[in-house]
Order: C-alpha cells, then structure tokens, then sequence
C-alpha cells in the first residue's frame, strides 16, 4: 500500500521505473531550489530529489510515503559511502504519513547523547544507523543459534516464568500470589532445576534462549533486572561432550559474523588456580600477553618489610625503552587508586644494567634466579606488587591488565577464548562457616569419596566458566545426579537432609528416579552479541534496556501501583 521498494533494493533493472518508498527523512538538504532528502528505511539510506513546494512543513524525522523515477546519478555526483550511492530518485509525490515534533537529540548524533535521555526516548535512538544495525544483529544471531541447535541434535523447550524463589544464588524477582494468600512466586534466576528435571524426563539434548532474571546491579558487562542466555543441557554426557559442543557452537558463530582472528580448537583449558597464579583473574584475557610470575622466594629473609614474608608477584614488560618517567608516576598512582602502597619497579636498559627503586633490594645470590624468573631481557621492566596473597593476586591481575592498556599491547583483532576449569567447590565466608563457592548443584570432583574423606576447602568441582577477551561467557557444571551425593554436599555446607528435601524436592525427588549424569552450561547471549558488535555497553545491545539504577525510562518502570491492585495480592507498603 505504501510501498513496492525499500532503499537498498534500488538497482540497474529498475532504473527508470515508477517506485514508491516510505521510510523516515534523515537529513534535507538545500541546494538553491532542488532540495535533497535523505530517505532512511530498515534496510538504509536512498537521496530524493525534490522541489521547494513538495517539502512544504515537513520536518526531519516525519515517516513519508514517497513516489517517483529512479534514475542513476552523475558520475561525479555518486556517493560511494553508501550502498545505494549510484542512485536517486526524482519524486512526484511525497506524502506525510506522521509529522515529527520538536526532536530531543539529533537521531544521527544520538549515541553522543546523555544515555538516560536516548534510554527515555529509545524509539528516536533505535533509529540511528548503528544502533538499528545492532538490534538487526541480535535478530540474526538468534536465527543462527537456533538453527546451529537443531542441527546438533538439540531439543528447544521453553521453561517456566513463575517459579519457586530459590535459596542460593543472586537476589531473586518476587511476585506476589493473588489466590494464595502470603505466598510468592519468583522470576527464575536460570533455568538450571527445569532443566536438569528435563534430563531425567528423557529430553536427550536441551536448548532454549532462556529469560534470566536477577536483582543485581548494573556493570557494563551485566544489564540490571534481566538478560538472556543460550541455555543448554546434555543427557549422559562429561564436561568434555559440554566443551566439544561449547567449542562448535562458539566457533561457528564468531566465525559467522565476525571477521577476526578467533582461538582454533580445541580452546584452551586453564584451572581456576593456574588463571588466579598467572592472570590474576578467573576470567584471563588471552590477548593480553603479560603473565603473573611469583617471586616470593626471592625476597623470603631479604629483610625488606615490605616484601619479606608477603606474597610478591611480578609482570614483566619486554619493551620499556620508550617509557618517560612520568610513565612509571602515573602506574604507580593507579596503584595507589586500586588501594596498593604503591608500585616498585626494576628498569633494564640495553646493556642490562638495572635502575629503579627495588634494584637494591634484589639479594645478590639470587639475582640470576630472579632473572631467569622474570625472563627480564634488554630494555624491559619488572614491576612488583606484595600483599597477603588474595590481595596480591587480585592487584597483580589489574596491573597487568593497565600496563596492557597503557602499552596498547592488546590484539583487538581476535577473540580469545579459554575454558577455566577446577573450581573450589567451596570457601569460608566472613564469620568461618563453609559456603558453596559457585552452583551448589554441581559434582564434586571424586563424587562421594572426595566429600567424605577430603578437606572441603580441597575438594574441586566439575565446574567451568568459558571466557573470551576476558569477559565470561558462561558458567556452566557436570551436575550432581545422585540424591546421596547432593545430600552428602549440602550438609558440608551446613544443611540437613531435611532442609534439602524441603528447599529443593522436586530435583531432590526426580533424582531418585533413575537420573542420568548431564552436564551443560548457558552463554550469555547479550555479551556474545556485545563482543560481535563491538559494544562497550551490555545495554547497547539490547532493544529497550533499563539504564544503570534499574529504571526503565521509556515507560516509567519501576512506577507506583493503585491501593486496590495492593489489595488484591495482599500487600501493605511499610514505612
């Protein structure tokens, strides 16, 4: 009715042809007497040639329906910027469909606009090119996991919305019963019981591009309130048949839309300790080629209090030579920001002569270990950073990550994935007490040998992250399938048989019911959409997100609801 032709649709056989065109007017321009419009539709951007009376009040950003001769420009004349550049249509008819009102922000200059004021207007900011393209993205993306799941053999089950409140995990969403008085329902967290509770129906292979909900808040790579994942589970299957199929999922996907370098397969496969030793992270970014050496030995009855008996990590630069000294100010004051007294470094020049304000603390019997341990070459510094040794870790990890930065030592060309495997399967909480450290639901590595004769701060899990470019993708575990075993796991972390039967009957009963061993895991879909697109921002990628507080400023959500709905689900408002 009020098109027969989109923008990018325009080529050499319909040169000539009538064509109509509705989209919205993204700039007009004024060239003495013939005017310009840039036509935008979903599929892009079409010049129109019109005259001064045909534009008469109308605005930028009114939806039009346009009518005329598609003909090809002057050679001179062609714009090679845009796909349909050789083209242009000469209107006969343009016709307002909506008039525009007085714009907020300009829709080409939006993503420069205060983010809470594109967030209130997001219907305006969806329509600049990139931001549309993003949302176009996402779109193809789903289309290319779902058909990549049906042709690995995967079942699509979706699982309930209104679910049970669970004790473990993130703050849960509550929705008030309105038929049971007192009792809520909660906004699932993951799917992780349904879907384990799928495994001992007999669904061989689960997936779903599962809603997630939980009340945590908002960091550039995590939306606050909801987001989505590829959730994935696997009958009769180890961590190993999860990874192969983790891999080609990945793989394949990244490939498909992303021309970068991508990690071969099989992906790495780093355990929790190794990552925290030499990253300082669980979540490595393998572009970034600096490693954690530990040099505690070294300094242990050096007599310098500040490393003597502390952990002592060092990262080694190659190439310092071209670093002023306001270099080494400026790592030392972003030490002090991230709460370290400071950060001591040790220079060579090309002749290995060393400089620097630890160089005189280095013992002299051990100064060709500590050479051969900091693989300290011609022109390279050694940076060190002491504390108690989660301290240590965790600093030595953020200045590897700065001095990365700084150096501009990071590939942005490829994505680098690893597998993180070998969890603790529990820690000590601030009060002693012994605390599940990630899924309480996983198998501990040994099974019931391991809960029953090893220390639980020794015992690892079948647990594993998949991490790319540093930011983690998914979680994911081999489950406990045996009753006894999941039992036998919870009472180390303080509950009794009855309060699992209670807390989780229905996986705690299923389980008694021939349960195969599954494994599986979820990638989130959000933060593999961001990485293919380049987005600094998880909201970027999302069509309407909530901005940073949680608020959703389109519509006003969180908002205030009436006395009688209040009523109706049995709620009063406290002071």
């Amino acid at each position: 009715m009020y098109r027969n032709c989109k923008c990018e649709d325009v080529c050499e056989k319909l040169v000539g042809k009538n064509l109509e065109f509705a989209g919205w007017v993204s700039s007009i321009r004024d060239h003495g007497g013939v005017k310009f419009i840039d036509l935008r539709d979903d599929s892009g951007i079409l010049q129109i040639v019109a005259r001064e009376e045909q534009l008469k009040d109308i605005s930028k950003e009114s939806s039009v329906h346009i009518e005329g001769i598609l003909r090809k420009r002057e050679e001179n004349l062609v714009n090679k910027k845009i796909k349909t550049g050789e083209y242009e249509v000469e209107a006969k008819k343009i016709e307002v469909l909506g008039k525009c009102a007085l714009l907020p922000f300009e829709v080409n200059d939006s993503r420069n606009v205060k983010e809470d004021l594109r967030l209130k207007y997001r219907f305006l900011d969806l329509r600049n090119e990139k931001n549309h393209k993003i949302i176009k993205l996402r779109s193809e993306i789903l289309h290319f996991l779902r058909n990549k799941m049906h042709s690995l053999g995967f079942t699509e089950v979706q699982t309930p919305i209104l679910s049970a409140s669970s004790p473990e995990g993130a703050r849960d969403y509550l929705v008030p019963s309105r038929k049971y008085k007192g009792k809520f329902y909660a906004l699932p967290q993951a799917p992780q019981i349904f879907k384990q509770l799928l495994m001992v129906s007999g669904i061989d292979k689960y997936f779903q591009i599962a809603p997630c909900f939980r009340d945590e808040d908002s960091r550039a790579d995590r939306a606050p309130g909801e987001f989505y994942q590829l959730d994935f589970e696997m009958a009769f299957a180890h961590q190993e048949d999860i990874f192969k199929a983790g891999e080609e999922i990945l793989y394949s996907l990244f490939s498909e839309f992303s021309d970068k370098k991508i990690t071969s397969i099989p992906f790495p496969r780093i355990s929790y300790k190794e990552s925290m030793e030499k990253y300082g992270t669980d979540k490595p970014d393998l572009r970034n080629k600096l490693t954690i050496v530990d040099l505690s030995n070294i300094f242990l009855g050096s007599g310098f209090s500040a490393f003597d008996g502390k952990t002592v990590k060092s990262i080694t630069v190659p190439d310092a030579s071209n670093c002023p000294r306001k270099f080494f100010d400026k790592m030392n004051q972003f030490a002090q920001e991230i709460g370290m007294q400071g950060l001591g470094y040790v220079k060579f020049d090309s002749n290995m002569v060393p400089s620097g304000p630890i160089n005189k603390f280095i013992p002299d019997n051990l100064r060709q270990e500590f050479l051969k341990l900091t693989d300290a070459k011609p022109n390279s510094s050694v940076f060190f950073i002491s504390d108690e040794k989660p301290k240590a870790q965790k600093f030595a990890g953020e200045i590897r990550t700065k001095l990365a930065k700084e150096l501009d030592l990071i590939d942005k060309n490829s994505f680098e994935f690893c597998y993180v495997t070998d969890f603790n399967m529990y820690e000590k909480d601030d009060d002693g007490k012994i605390i599940f450290t990630h899924n309480p639901f996983s198998m501990p590595q040994g099974g019931m040998k391991s809960l029953e004769n090893l220390n639980p701060l020794e015992i690892l899990a079948h647990q594993y992250d998949i991490v790319c470019n540093g930011i983690e993708l998914s979680s994911g575990a081999v489950r406990n399938h045996d009753p006894e075993t999941l039992v036998k796991a919870f009472e180390i972390a303080g509950y009794s048989r009855n309060e699992v039967v209670e807390k989780f009957p229905s996986l705690y009963n299923a389980l008694c019911y021939g349960a195969p061993p599954h494994a599986g895991m979820a990638p989130g879909l959000d933060r593999m959409i961001m990485l293919l697109s380049d987005s600094d921002n998880i909201r970027e990628v999302v069509a309407f997100p909530m901005n940073g507080n949680a608020q959703d400023l389109l519509l006003g959500a969180p908002n205030f609801v009436s006395e009688e709905q209040l009523r109706e689900i049995h709620i009063k408002i406290r002071d």
